[in-house]
């Protein structure tokens, strides 16, 4: 996980969509960047490449370049092997793992007498998949969200890749709509609440993604309270020194994109919100008393990043309440009481309550964002996307003692990840989350 270690690659090859065709790219990537993203169902990457032609033969069998004489049109199988840096375990897209990456598009090509470039964006299988099948099937009501998701992944997407599933503990029934699976995935995400991640004192909030290990549906909670990775990461800027034992577990730059995002949680009535929801076996509204939302009467129950969450909001005025205490969102919708179920017992039972989870959903997300940052660091595969690390900075002040800023250190979450190679050395690079200050006492 050196900053500066060479980057080679094992395997970096092209098959053509007829399977006839098999070009090593070796020798052609001018650099390769791979990511990973907690609101992606799919990873993606892209490589650059730059090549003087006379490497395959085309149609008419004359030495042509890469582009046309492959050709490269879209859908064709690309293979990556990149070996360990330093501990790191490096990255494998191979026929063998089952989990090759796929031509999505080309861009930015050039090609010149002797010389071609351009820019292959891959994605995995299953993003294809995605866009070739729909989804119609009737999802009882008596089956947990966890298991609609498993039997989606399956049997729908047709992955043989690790699917790490948090338990949930309400169960949904739904029509799939002819909807497309990644579609379904992210929307059941949202009103999921976790059967296992504090029992009770479990808050709505669901995430739906891919990383380098399988496919992950995983609550808000149960990444927060995961461990972290087990070293320390510590800013410090300027070169990197070669002889210092850490040197791989230094942030080498950051900055803070966000901090806060007052008018957007209000919108999303993260803070408060009124819900009125209608009962169409009684013919009744939601009452006064179930209706106001208070993220402040979740703060206890809600695990968090950073210290125990608190809401110190203004009021809007002086003669008004907190901005915490005023609804600044409205909700409404009718109740689902099972119409797609035979007349039985379930015909009648309430189909995922949305006062157990909207407005939790929403708060959760929002407040997840709330601090962003992003950082780079040195090459780092051990690291995926949901990840939890901790980072200490030092605190900005006249004096020459290092001091430890206490509010900014502390446990983030990583929201995006690119892992980037090129001739001249590698890195990874992070956007990094979480929703409180402060260190968290452990």
């Amino acid at each position: 996980m050196a900053a500066q270690d060479r980057s080679l690659y094992e395997i970096f090859d092209i098959r053509s969509n007829d399977g006839q065709k098999l070009v090593n790219l070796i020798g052609g990537v001018v650099s390769f960047s791979y990511f990973e993203n907690i609101l992606s169902p799919m990873i993606t990457a892209q490589v650059v490449i730059s090549n003087t032609g006379n490497t395959v033969v085309d149609g008419d069998n004359e030495i042509s370049s890469i582009y046309n004489g492959l050709p490269i049109n879209g859908g064709e199988k690309v293979s990556i092997k990149i070996p360990p840096t330093g501990d790191g375990p490096g990255l494998e897209f191979t026929e063998s793992n089952g989990n090759e990456l796929f031509v999505a598009s080309i861009t930015n090509v050039f090609i010149d007498e002797g010389r071609e470039s351009f820019v292959l964006n891959l994605v995995s299988r299953e993003a294809i998949t995605n866009e070739t099948v729909r989804v119609g099937k009737k999802f009882p009501s008596s089956e947990k969200i966890s298991d609609s998701v498993k039997e989606i992944v399956k049997d729908y997407l047709k992955s043989e890749k690790n699917i790490d599933v948090d338990a949930t503990q309400n169960p949904y029934g739904f029509i799939g709509n002819l909807r497309k699976p990644f579609y379904l995935l992210t929307w059941l995400a949202s009103k999921s609440v976790p059967a296992e991640v504090g029992g009770e004192s479990s808050t709505a909030g669901y995430f739906f993604f891919e990383t380098k290990d399988g496919y992950h549906f995983r609550s808000v909670d149960s990444l927060i309270r995961q461990e972290p990775f087990e070293i320390e990461y510590t800013y410090a800027p300027g070169i990197v020194d070669n002889e210092d034992p850490r040197k791989d577990y230094k942030i080498l730059k950051y900055f803070t994109t966000r901090n806060q995002k007052l008018i957007e949680n209000l919108q999303r009535g993260a803070y408060c919100s009124y819900r009125m929801y209608f009962n169409p076996v009684h013919s009744t509204f939601t009452t006064p008393e179930q209706a106001i939302f208070k993220v402040s009467d979740y703060a206890k129950r809600m695990e968090n990043l950073g210290k125990d969450f608190k809401i110190l909001l203004p009021p809007v005025d002086k003669n008004s309440e907190s901005l915490g205490n005023v609804p600044s969102r409205y909700m409404t919708g009718v109740l689902d009481f099972g119409i797609t179920e035979k007349k039985d017992a379930n015909s009648r039972k309430k189909n995922a309550d949305p006062m157990e989870y909207h407005s939790q959903a929403m708060m959760r997300y929002s407040t997840l964002f709330t601090q962003v940052l992003d950082a780079t660091i040195p090459l780092n595969t051990h690291l995926v996307a949901g990840t939890v690390i901790k980072i200490k900075f030092g605190k900005v002040t006249s004096e020459k003692v290092s001091i430890v800023d206490d509010e900014q250190s502390g446990l983030y979450i990583i929201n995006e990840l690119t892992h980037f190679y090129d001739r001249k050395g590698s890195f990874t690079k992070l956007k990094l989350l979480r929703d409180t200050t402060g260190k968290k006492d452990k």
